[in-house]
């Protein structure tokens, strides 16, 4: 998109972008819908075995992934910002494997009532994210020289597969029949499909992205140098902080319905900056467009591209991501 397209413009064809992949994943799959019935879906109280489908599974699905894809991106934009590192996303620097590993244990040896589960995943997910986040910042910190970013990105990768192991050696012992919840979750499947998991992650999105907006003239002082921020008037510490545990509980909602994935709080940032420029007040609104868009995307493809199961999206954008990563590694 030209830099002299305006910044309304640039929203509107991002919304219209994600509206039409919407569409098309609603359309496509294992079973043949057509766009009438999608339209009957959506816009009427009628009923048939396409519409069901598109109601009670496809729907469903697909909101999640925009809805963790948003999540995700945001997240990712506000670590970006803390750490002035461009590198840094929840997946990557171990976050969502700390939310893993809670979500797992939680899983696997803590009985629950069926009902309250997708409930009480998010804060199960925001406990385990918590503790991660805090031992790899307490690991990167050095008082003489403040947060190192480079340093927090290689602490984060130590913590990642570190906690990865530790994945493993639950599913060593887990009961067969809960291997495949563990199996799903770090292949970043969609596996939370289903309205409940939706209605228990629509109050942290409601709370934490209008908080994350609100703080994007924060953002931006925190970008330049320390003496500059704290020149301003900032408390540096104190915006860290308080923006980490906003990005912390942002991933942990995020993966505790989708499982670990990774990258795209990485890629919609860069996006949405290439695109509208560095000020958080403009790129922040883009990247939860461009967030959501990249996962249904990915889910999408993936859904179709291997029958009858399909390639979850979690991988599908670890494909993409990855190359980007060692580039945007080597470049910086």
């Amino acid at each position: 998109m030209s830099p002299k397209i305006p910044f309304p413009i640039k929203f509107i064809l991002s919304l219209l972008l994600l509206v039409l992949t919407l569409i098309v994943s609603l359309i496509f799959g294992a079973a043949d819908i057509s766009l009438k019935e999608v339209g009957l879906a959506l816009f009427s109280t009628s009923s048939s075995d396409g519409i069901g489908v598109i109601r009670e599974i496809r729907l469903p699905r697909e909101i999640a992934a925009i809805f963790v894809g948003s999540a995700l991106a945001v997240s990712g934009a506000m670590m970006q910002g803390i750490t002035r590192n461009d590198l840094a996303d929840p997946g990557i620097i171990g976050i969502n494997s700390g939310a893993g590993v809670a979500i797992a244990v939680f899983f696997l040896f803590i009985p629950v009532e069926v009902g309250a589960f997708a409930y009480l995943l998010p804060v199960v997910a925001f406990g385990g994210a918590l503790l991660t986040a805090v031992l790899i910042y307490v690991f990167s910190y050095s008082r003489s020289t403040g947060l190192q970013p480079i340093r927090l990105v290689l602490v984060g990768i130590g913590f990642s597969m570190a906690l990865s192991g530790v994945m493993i050696v639950l599913i060593s012992s887990a009961e067969p029949e809960k291997v495949d919840f563990i199996a799903n979750w770090l292949a970043g499947s969609v596996w939370g499909a289903d309205w409940p998991f939706i209605v228990a992650i629509v109050p942290w999105l409601l709370v934490l992205i209008p908080f994350t907006l609100y703080k994007a003239n924060r953002m931006n002082v925190l970008g330049l140098s320390d003496p500059v921020a704290v020149g301003i008037g900032v408390s540096i510490e104190k915006e860290r902080l308080v923006l980490l545990l906003a990005a912390v509980a942002l991933a942990a909602s995020a993966v505790s319905v989708t499982g670990g994935i990774a990258f795209i709080g990485l890629m919609a940032p860069h996006i949405a900056k290439a695109i509208v420029g560095p000020r958080h007040q403009l790129f922040l609104p883009l990247a939860i467009l461009i967030g959501g868009w990249l996962l249904l995307l990915a889910d999408t493809v993936g859904r179709n591209l291997l029958e009858p199961s399909g390639i979850p999206a979690g991988i599908m954008a670890a494909l993409i991501g990855a190359p980007y990563f060692i580039y945007l590694l080597l470049k910086k």
